[in-house]
């Protein structure tokens, strides 16, 4: 009964990713098309963020400027790297850690963000030095509205929070792809004794306690920097967290569990990851217009608290380029 099972199966579907070589010798017209007009969407996303960084360096003070180069280059990366994995379908898992160690950084990097629209920590904590913030907020614990408030002295546990992730992610990347090449790291090993199955759940556990301090800073500052357009940047934020993260799990799941169906020379596992990879490029390149448009701005001055409770009238004048 097995023999006649495996006898249905096209051998390519249990073989590994096939190389670049047999990915371009397989391509029809409209494959050419397809991967030509992603191939030049995600190179037009990293000459944009790279004319970016050269207006941001000349406009922007430091360190505000390469606080807002870490950011500004998320999508950008995420596509260039996904371009890499839709071309080389081999590197895919090496392609997808790099997005996903930059990315670790950029949650940080937000969080940096909003302290230095307000001049910095010491400025912020002299300006809510009298103030309690609320922790209620997700993915951790906005289904507890018992917390206490809490003061901002733990600012420096909030700022520990979100860095503990971009450190540890790159170590357990790396660590990741040592054992890879190995052999003892495989996303589809899902046994007890399987690496993946201890190191993926940590880096779960280690992506929420991240994001927990920076939703817990943007709930509670928001209405300050509302005039700086930080809601659309944070929510710019938030949909490369969903898509980068989110997005491919699933994608990866269905590849896993066979619904997402082998097509020679990819198997289900490798198609999937293709699949993922040009979905990305394409989210990716929107993000990045988008995004452009929100940090390609110059602001005056932050007002002052004094100022923001005079008839609740100040705003901040913003200026198109």
């Amino acid at each position: 009964m097995d023999g006649a099972l495996n006898e249905t199966i096209d051998p390519a579907c249990l073989q590994e990713p096939p190389l670049a070589i047999d990915v371009i010798k397989q391509l029809d017209v409209f494959g050419v098309c397809l991967y030509s007009l992603l191939t030049i969407m995600s190179c037009i996303s990293l000459l944009l963020y790279l004319e970016q960084c050269v207006y941001i360096y000349k406009k922007l003070p430091y360190p505000k400027k390469t606080t807002i180069m870490w950011i500004n280059g998320a999508a950008p990366a995420i596509a260039t790297m996904a371009c890499f994995g839709m071309w080389i379908p081999r590197a895919v898992m090496i392609t997808d850690m790099t997005s996903n160690c930059y990315f670790a950084v950029v949650v940080y990097k937000v969080l940096v963000l909003m302290l230095e629209e307000f001049g910095g920590s010491d400025v912020f904590l002299e300006r809510f030095s009298g103030e309690t913030f609320r922790i209620n907020t997700g993915p951790c614990c906005c289904c507890c509205p018992c917390l206490p408030r809490v003061t901002m002295r733990m600012l420096v546990i909030l700022k520990i929070g979100a860095l503990q992730y971009a450190i540890l992610k790159t170590v357990l990347s790396i660590l990741s792809i040592i054992l890879w090449t190995n052999g003892n790291f495989d996303l589809s090993d899902v046994k007890i004794t399987g690496t993946a199955i201890w190191i993926n759940p940590f880096v779960g556990v280690l992506t929420i306690t991240s994001l927990w301090p920076v939703a817990i800073m943007f709930m509670n500052t928001n209405i300050h920097l509302r005039s700086l357009n930080i809601i659309p940047k944070y929510a710019m934020y938030q949909l490369v967290l969903v898509l980068s993260q989110l997005q491919t799990s699933i994608i990866n799941i269905l590849s896993l569990n066979g619904t997402i169906a082998c097509s020679p020379p990819f198997s289900s596992q490798a198609r999937g990851s293709m699949l993922s990879q040009q979905i990305m490029i394409t989210e990716m390149f929107i993000i990045t217009l988008v995004t452009r448009f929100f940090y390609r701005r110059t602001y005056d001055t932050l007002p002052t608290e004094e100022c923001d409770n005079k008839e609740n009238s100040t705003v901040l004048v913003e200026h198109d380029v």
